[in-house]
């Protein structure tokens, strides 16, 4: 089996399991099924009476809702599917002589660790440090995919050309600034902030005196039953809400220039700078889409793919223009 093709069926579908974790946790079906790996205590989501009675007799506590619980399990299937793909891919780079070895144990390991995350994702009950681990993990997974099918594809190293190497510290800088500004969506979101400001550019009301930094931002909440639908007071959402916005302008304008800098200064990038500036403008278009109307599940998911998208093309742009001819 050609090792190429298996990397890009397994982008593929690492992209569709962070959709698909977005849509599970946007629905509010994160905690679908109260317990890991199964669902209620079976391998699949309880329908008949006796499997539901069953359910009821091991988590009292809890009100089974089929419809949430398929999607927490779908996500699961998905993801294993994930893992055995991946390990494949380690096989196939071990058979190989001129594939890279020490990349693919990392990718193993790192998918070993989502999994231990998501576990705890359920038994913490959506702990928001925990959710935006297991989210980082996702996006950090998909970018050593893509870097090791580079590293397996013959292609053109742009930096023989001088202007595009001068651009190599932006773009790293750029790749930097994305990574912080993703770990932003993803604290808001797992803390559901991402409807604490409805109003633009900032936020409504005189927002610059309610701000909560340490509140906002300390990893540890206390005990809780349940994180689902946060514990945050309102001042600590808002002060996320805002440093997620107030990022979003940073990041747009750099990656921008990023862009426009490749366009005019480096005649064989000029597609993929392209590709990020339409990337850029899609991705804030989709955000000010969220807070217009009010989080609505497609556009919140599709904001989710956006910025796996613009993480993978920095990665590529990283590629090109630091790794030598």
């Amino acid at each position: 089996m050609q090792l190429t093709w298996v990397l890009r069926l397994t982008l593929v579908f690492t992209l569709l399991v962070i959709l698909m974790g977005a849509y599970t946790r946007l629905s509010d079906a994160g905690l679908g099924c109260p317990d890991w790996p199964g669902c209620y205590g079976h391998i699949k989501v309880p329908t008949q009476d006796h499997e539901i009675a069953h359910a009821q007799t091991i988590f009292p506590d809890h009100d089974i809702h089929p419809e949430k619980a398929w999607l927490e399990m779908i996500h699961r299937y998905i993801a294993g599917g994930l893992g055995l793909l991946v390990l494949l891919i380690l096989v196939l780079c071990l058979k190989t002589p001129e594939a890279p070895k020490k990349l693919p144990l990392i990718i193993v390991l790192l998918i070993l660790f989502q999994g231990a995350l998501g576990m705890w994702t359920v038994t913490m009950k959506l702990m928001p440090i925990i959710v935006m681990s297991h989210l980082i993990g996702g996006f950090s997974l998909i970018s050593l995919l893509l870097l090791l099918y580079l590293r397996t594809r013959p292609r053109r190293i742009f930096n023989s050309e001088s202007h595009a190497r001068n651009l190599a510290p932006l773009a790293l800088v750029s790749l930097f600034v994305l990574v912080g500004q993703i770990m932003l969506g993803a604290w808001t979101s797992s803390n559901y902030a991402a409807l604490a400001c409805t109003a633009l550019p900032i936020c409504e009301g005189n927002w610059m005196d309610n701000l909560a930094i340490a509140e906002a931002f300390s990893p540890f909440q206390g005990q809780h039953h349940s994180f689902e639908f946060g514990v945050l007071d309102y001042p600590a959402r808002m002060t996320i809400h805002i440093a997620h916005r107030i990022g979003a302008i940073v990041t747009a304008s750099l990656l921008l220039v990023l862009a426009y800098r490749l366009f005019v200064g480096a005649a064989g990038m000029r597609a993929i700078s392209l590709l990020l500036a339409g990337l850029v403008i899609l991705q804030v278009s989709l955000g000010i889409s969220n807070v217009v109307m009010h989080l609505p599940l497609g556009i919140a998911v599709s904001h989710n793919g956006g910025a796996a998208l613009l993480l993978l093309t920095l990665v590529a742009i990283n590629y090109f223009l630091w790794r030598k001819a």
